[in-house]
């Protein structure tokens, strides 16, 4: 069972369409709103369909402490309190209508996650045209109703997150009235090793919540993105920015310009070489069937004379009789005089001796 596909600022997602492409900028735009514009403009140039941000403020996503838990231990951001990384990952509120507007300009969506009913009352204002509920939110189930309740269509990531927490916030977004979800498989590893992707997982989604599935992905390069489009993925989110060298809080496990573009370019591909179940010839075959093999004469053959393994043999090309027959015509005689090069054909042969 697979949901009937949703739209997002006119652009139908799901099963029988070409996979929807999410460029995130998260905090990628290093403070500078000419570098978001900049981003915004890269993400259009290389195909994506959307960027998307992340809405929140430092003070709205956690408190200024130093305490235990509040300073991270370990990856990419060790040593750093949450809320300095927030207060320099954030996309300041100010930003998100020329940011809007940026995107609409350019033909593409853009719509964000919001981490609190605030975030939520700006993007409304703004009329996103859909909501996405970050991996570490999605047991934040009131954030998840107010979001359902807007009507839009909800994106949920599932990093950390087991099954049972899965259906509960498919659940809620349902009770409070979503009724086009996608939901990403999602490795909440920065970067995220491709040994630990289990792409396989998409499949089992997809029949579980009857949901339209998708890929939020963390790794290096494109092949794990590009692996789940052909394991039916249909939404494919993947941060990006202008160039790694710059820094920023999540340029380690981000996409270039050019790899962004090969990752669209990947994906449709791959989607497009899906088809369908389909065993005889294709379009792109037919002026090779000549090249299959068939049964010729390789020796002059008298009229008369048998017709035997010295004179009729399976070669290429596939002018003449299938040569599944070879057995057939073994042992019977020519009905006139064939020549080498001859394909042969029933009207040559005559009936066993």
């Amino acid at each position: 069972m697979s949901a009937k596909p949703l739209k997002i600022a006119g652009r139908s997602i799901g099963p029988g369409h070409p996979p929807y492409i999410v460029a995130e900028m998260s905090g990628n735009h290093n403070g500078d709103l000419g570098r978001a514009m900049a981003l915004m403009e890269a993400a259009a140039a290389a195909g994506a369909d959307a960027v998307k941000l992340q809405t929140y403020r430092a003070d709205t996503i956690t408190i200024d402490h130093d305490g235990p838990g509040f300073v991270i231990e370990g990856g990419l951001w060790n040593g750093r309190s949450l809320h300095d990384l927030y207060e320099e990952a954030h996309t300041p509120w100010d930003w998100h209508a020329p940011l809007f507007e940026k995107g609409r300009s350019l033909g593409m969506a853009v719509f964000s996650s919001p981490f609190d009913d605030t975030a939520v009352d700006l993007l409304e204002d703004l009329e996103a045209p859909a909501y996405k509920i970050a991996s570490f939110e999605m047991i934040d189930l009131p954030l998840i109703r107010r979001v359902a309740r807007t009507g839009k269509p909800v994106i949920v990531s599932t990093g950390l997150a087991n099954k049972d927490e899965i259906t509960e916030a498919v659940a809620v977004a349902r009770e409070a009235g979503a009724e086009d979800l996608i939901v990403l498989h999602c490795v909440s590893g920065y970067p995220t090793d491709p040994t630990d992707a289990n792409l396989m997982t998409i499949g089992d989604l997809t029949r579980a919540f009857d949901i339209i599935p998708g890929l939020s992905d963390h790794t290096h390069g494109i092949a794990v993105s590009i692996a789940a489009v052909a394991l039916g993925a249909c939404f494919i989110e993947k941060h990006f920015t202008l160039r790694r060298a710059d820094g920023g809080p999540d340029s380690a496990f981000s996409l270039e310009p050019e790899e962004l573009t090969e990752l669209v370019d990947g994906c449709r591909t791959a989607w497009s070489a899906l088809g369908r179940v389909h065993y005889d010839p294709k379009g792109s075959e037919q002026g090779n069937a000549t090249f299959r093999r068939s049964l010729y004469v390789v020796s002059d053959i008298a009229a008369g004379e048998t017709l035997c393994a010295d004179n009729v043999r399976s070669i290429r090309p596939g002018f003449g009789l299938l040569p599944k027959h070879l057995p057939d015509v073994l042992g019977r005689r020519a009905i006139r005089d064939l020549k080498r090069g001859d394909p042969l054909s029933w009207d040559m042969i005559g009936e066993e001796d």
